[in-house]
């Protein structure tokens, strides 16, 4: 399996950081997108993605850690555009992610990541994972789909939270358990980018990040939110 690293992104919302994409066959089995809804899978990014499946572009996982090894020091990273943590589906490989964390030192990696953490036998196995790579400073975001799962995410304090939100939520809400929910700001503000704004790499922040329904599938996946058949 190969794994590509844009140096300098072209990509508008996240400015010009390096951002990587891993091959599909790391996506979870459990994400409720895979299927539907995905917006990785249009466009360029979809054709990209495809190519990197497919290993026409890219190196081998060994090379590209190295090549975030090299990466500046305190440069701030998105890994995966596209794809999930290093494993096959629904399982995190704790020694790649080990390897990918341990590159990361001096740099502020993040991420999101939809494999599962609870009502699955890998939950455990992958919570635990995801832990040590935030203490280790590599920021693990997971993902939720809906604000009653995004509670449940926030209660075990594994990581930080993110959750998929219809298009016409609030810019700032809050849960049931409590918890404030802050719409991405590149969203909604022309000039703002994951280069500039950086909230999701920050490892032990206190807020969740709302991600409103985007891409192709937009409307799909607000029409499944809202009949809550996210959970």
């Amino acid at each position: 399996m190969r794994y590509h690293l844009t140096a300098i992104s072209a990509n508008r919302k996240t400015g010009s950081i390096p951002v990587s994409t891993s091959p599909a066959s790391t996506c979870p089995s459990t994400c409720p997108l895979l299927t539907q809804g995905c917006y990785a899978k249009a466009g360029p990014l979809g054709y990209h993605w495809q190519n990197v499946t497919r290993g026409r572009r890219g190196k081998e996982f060994a090379d590209f850690v190295q090549q975030i090894q090299q990466l500046p020091s305190g440069q701030v990273w998105r890994h995966n555009q596209a794809g999930d943590l290093a494993g096959k589906g629904n399982t995190i490989d704790g020694i790649k992610l080990h390897a990918l964390v341990k590159a990361n030192i001096n740099k502020r990696g993040f991420t999101y990541t939809h494999k599962p953490i609870e009502h699955h036998p890998q939950a455990e196995i992958n919570r635990t994972l995801i832990a040590e790579a935030v203490a280790k400073g590599f920021t693990v975001n997971v993902s939720a789909n809906s604000l009653n799962q995004a509670d449940r995410y926030k209660a075990l304090g594994i990581a930080p939270v993110v959750v998929v939100l219809p298009m016409e939520t609030p810019k700032t809400l809050f849960t049931a358990q409590g918890n404030k929910v802050i719409q991405c700001p590149a969203q909604y503000k022309e000039r703002v980018t994951c280069a500039s704004c950086k909230l999701c790499a920050i490892r032990d922040r206190k807020v969740i990040v709302g991600f409103a329904a985007h891409g192709y599938a937009r409307r799909v996946v607000t029409s499944r939110l809202k009949a809550d058949t996210l959970k």
